[in-house]
């Protein structure tokens, strides 16, 4: 699609969703009920269905989540799971699109309980979602054939980049690329990968820790560069509808790294 108008870059957006989320661990810190809710409702935690913790991602997007033998797993999934452990409750994981999770459809119409799928926190994705803490740090990168001579975002002017659909990729070229950089928008990875090995695009712009899967897979390409946006990836839940869960993720997530699990998981599938 063509370049659209600019936007809050990502470091900021996600700086401002990151307030948001200390406001919200505050909040619950405190221990008080809001008008018209009670006690119970900030305390229990409540699924979908009783005994299962329902999760929505976007399949694939490794390694964060791809299929293995016919059953989901990645990184994602590995934290979700010790979330649904800690629950007692089995994982039911339902594959849907990015836009979907992104746009707060999947949550807020309750088609699953928690959201993760390599999603980075950003303000306008706070507005319709209410994330956990950060659980992992990511940058932006610049995928090209090799000998192209595409190496710096300036030289992305007149060509055709690859991005998947509303993603921080697609928001950062949308900011930085000069105007007349022709922004081709994907409805997810498999397909912009696609796009970048047949020569469909010039060149991609995507997460960085997905972008040595994409080179791994095709010799020809190379990752030009790397941008630090101060992105980070939150799970996310239905908004204002369950601070009991995000308060489970959070305590997770939070034991997770005090007794090495987070780094056990993560060596799995970044070495």
């Amino acid at each position: 699609m063509t370049r659209t108008a600019r936007r809050p870059s990502p470091a900021r957006a996600a700086a401002a969703a990151l307030s948001s989320v200390a406001l919200m661990a505050t909040l619950s810190a405190c221990g008080g009920t809001a008008s018209g809710e009670s006690a119970d409702s900030l305390t229990e935690v409540s699924l979908l269905f009783k005994g299962a913790l329902t999760v929505c991602t976007d399949i694939p997007y490794a390694p964060f989540e791809y299929e293995e033998d016919g059953k989901p797993t990645g990184f994602d999934i590995d934290l979700v799971r010790e979330v649904a452990d800690a629950l007692k409750a089995d994982l039911d994981v339902v594959d849907v699109s990015f836009d979907d999770i992104t746009s707060g459809d999947s949550l807020n119409n309750d088609v699953c309980d928690v959201a993760i799928s390599a999603m980075t926190i950003t303000g306008e994705r706070a507005r319709v979602l209410d994330f956990s803490s950060p659980y992992f740090d990511a940058k932006q990168a610049l995928i090209t054939p090799r000998g192209s001579g595409l190496d710096q975002l300036q030289e992305l002017a007149g060509k055709r980049v690859g991005v998947q659909k509303d993603t921080t990729g697609e928001t950062y070229l949308s900011d930085f690329a000069p105007a007349t950089t022709q922004v081709v928008a994907y409805d997810d990875a498999a397909g912009l990968q696609t796009a970048l090995t047949t020569g469909e695009v010039d060149a991609a712009m995507l997460d960085n820790t997905v972008s040595g899967q994409f080179v791994g897979d095709n010799p020809k390409l190379k990752l030009a560069r790397e941008f630090d946006t101060g992105e980070q990836y939150g799970m996310a839940v239905k908004k204002d509808g369950n601070v009991p869960l995000l308060r489970q993720i959070n305590s997770t997530l939070a034991g997770l790294r005090e007794d090495g699990s987070y780094q056990e998981i993560y060596t799995t599938y970044f070495g």
